[in-house]
């Protein structure tokens, strides 16, 4: 995933937008960087690997490195940026957030009107950053180019420019699938991926970006260069799984969609009968917190925390580069309280069940320190599909997600012409998918949220939320 955050202001700007970054940690864990404008000194940029090390400490020091009334920075998952590009359309730096489906198709359609080149990484790949810079720059101005530049990416990619006038162009993607908001305040504007991190540092609510709309914010205002499109596919996850609980997205705040969400999975158990004689519900990982309050809340039964996450010194479970070695980081954290696991009846509750890997570690350590039975429901539904619109759920092949691969384990391919039915529950073949994992990771029952659930909990229509990693509708 990633995020962004920009400051345009008749004072210095680069302490806000350092902030304003800041509180963008959770979006990213690979690379960071903040690019700076004044007249004396022209573009500023810096860039920094945050793997093991917080943006937080990596930048600490860049009011000693930076000045200028206008500054953009990120936190990406993917290449290094912001990048400071020349081209006909001047000197700027440059932020997107997305991904690229179609890169090797774009460079050599690049390559082959224009004699351009790029810089090459490891494996011949390019910064896709530096690719959305190339596609703008085919045109006579910012908005042409960004719209140009949509309409070819399969994909998703919003963007933030940071000019050479100090000005910020922000664009959101052009079917609204992330979130750009524009905060006001006395002395000037901003533009952040998460509202909260905007009204911490004294910005108001000014407007949220529509699908493919295209802005321009000085310190005085905020012209419309690109009017927003009709068609809205807001990721999903945000609610379900990236979004912090202090977010709001068209207007839902991401805790109280948890704790909705939570409410409607327990009623359905009641209804189901299912799971009623439980001790205690809690939530796994922190993701699944608010989703086991609302649980709890609904269904009278205490919330507790079994164990607790060992962080001053194991922030991040996927640290490590290596898979077996975040593992072992995970299980590491896991602190036990014996008094609330031994001979207990216990429901958790996940943000989400993509491969399940760290579940089945979680389980066994559970079981090792005497839970009596262990009961899992996932907030969302069955992942059927890698995402190839941001990068969560992303995968080499579908069948990583252990929903696929268990259904080839039940029915082999002919199965993947039911995943409706395997998503669905109340079916023969939804049945048996649940019971096969629960079999594989030791659950004593599974159930996922439904699709009208979840949908009904977010709170908007159906057809403006992208559910393409459930049903393969994006």
């Amino acid at each position: 995933m990633g995020g962004f955050f920009g400051v345009v202001s008749k004072s210095d700007a680069v302490l806000d937008t350092f902030f304003g970054v800041d509180y963008h940690s959770h979006l990213g864990t690979r690379r960071a960087g903040m690019a700076a404008y004044n007249p004396e000194t022209g573009l500023q940029r810096k860039i920094h690997k945050i793997e093991n090390s917080p943006f937080r400490t990596k930048f600490e020091n860049i009011l000693n490195q930076m000045k200028g009334n206008s500054a953009i920075g990120c936190i990406s998952d993917t290449d290094a940026q912001p990048l400071l590009m020349r081209s006909n359309l001047g000197n700027y730096a440059i932020s997107t957030i997305g991904i690229i489906n179609n890169s090797d198709e774009l460079v050599e359609q690049y390559l082959s009107f224009s004699g351009g080149h790029f810089g090459a990484m490891t494996s011949t790949g390019i910064n896709a950053t530096e690719l959305v810079s190339a596609m703008i720059d085919q045109k006579s101005s910012f908005e042409e180019g960004i719209a140009f530049a949509q309409g070819l990416i399969d994909g998703t990619a919003s963007i933030l420019i940071l000019k050479d006038d100090g000005n910020i162009i922000a664009a959101r993607d052009k079917l609204g699938r992330l979130p750009v908001l524009i905060g006001r305040r006395e002395d000037g504007y901003c533009v952040s991926f998460e509202d909260f991190a905007y009204k911490k540092l004294g910005f108001s609510d000014y407007k949220e970006l529509g699908p493919g709309e295209i802005v321009e914010l000085s310190a005085d205002g905020v012209k419309v260069l690109k009017e927003p499109g009709k068609k809205k596919k807001i990721c999903a996850f945000l609610w379900s799984y990236y979004g912090y609980p202090t977010s709001c997205y068209e207007g839902r705040n991401v805790e109280l969609m948890r704790y909705e969400n939570g409410k409607i999975m327990a009623r359905k158990d009641k209804e189901l009968g299912i799971a009623q004689d439980i001790d205690y519900v809690s939530g796994v990982p922190d993701s699944g917190t608010p989703h086991a309050i609302g649980y709890a809340n609904e269904s009278q039964i205490p919330f507790a925390r079994p164990f607790i996450k060992y962080t001053p010194t194991w922030p991040r479970s996927f640290m490590p580069a290596n898979q077996q070695e975040r593992n072992r980081v995970a299980k590491m954290k896991q602190i036990p309280i014996h008094e609330l696991i031994q001979g207990k009846k216990l429901l958790f509750v996940d943000d989400s069940i993509v491969r399940g890997t760290q579940l089945r570690e979680t389980v066994e350590f559970l079981y090792e320190n005497g839970a009596k039975e262990v009961h899992m429901r996932s907030a969302c539904p069955p992942i059927m599909y890698g995402c190839k619109y941001l990068n969560f759920s992303r995968a080499t092949s579908d069948l990583e997600l252990i929903s696929r691969s268990t259904i080839m384990e039940l029915e082999g391919e002919e199965g993947f012409n039911h995943l409706e039915e395997y998503s669905d529950a109340s079916t023969e073949r939804g049945a048996n998918l649940r019971k096969a994992i629960c079999k594989k990771l030791n659950f004593d029952s599974l159930e996922f949220q439904s699709l009208e659930g979840i949908v009904q909990a977010i709170g908007l229509p159906e057809d403006e939320i992208c559910t393409y990693c459930w049903n393969g509708k994006g």
